[in-house]
């Protein structure tokens, strides 16, 4: 349902891009997945080809690119790239749909501190679209 969801705010931005362009059809689309949120591909996939068939617009090539978690320690100033398969799936599942808990999980290497930002890889982006 979540990538239901996300698929339906990705149309709406395709949508005002071919407005904006005057286009006919999207030549091609990449979108940036951030793997914090471990977006299910194959159901965001299928949720975005449907709601583009419905809509009748035409992605000539769809694309899905991950985005690495890379951390800041704000205490520190460490950066670290974020293994999300070294949790379990319950984990996994809870940063899924509130990515703000990964604080409550996760402690800078270095020094320890649950005080970080995400610098990278979190959320869903246009990496791409060219309008035709």
């Amino acid at each position: 349902m979540h990538e239901w969801a996300l698929a339906e705010a990705i149309v709406e931005y395709v949508k005002k891009a071919l407005r904006e362009a005057n286009g006919e059809y999207v030549e091609r689309l990449s979108i940036v997945l951030g793997k914090l949120q471990s977006i299910d591909r194959e159901v965001l996939g299928f949720a975005l080809r449907e709601i583009l068939r419905m809509e009748n617009i035409c992605v000539k090539e769809l694309v899905f690119r991950d985005e690495d978690v890379e951390l800041l320690c704000r205490r520190c100033g460490y950066r670290w790239v974020l293994d999300l398969d070294s949790f379990d799936e319950w984990v996994r599942e809870a940063i899924h749909f509130v990515p703000e808990v990964v604080h409550s999980y996760i402690k800078c290497p270095q020094c320890g501190s649950h005080d970080f930002e995400v610098v990278r890889g979190r959320g869903v982006g246009i990496g791409e679209i060219i309008v035709k």
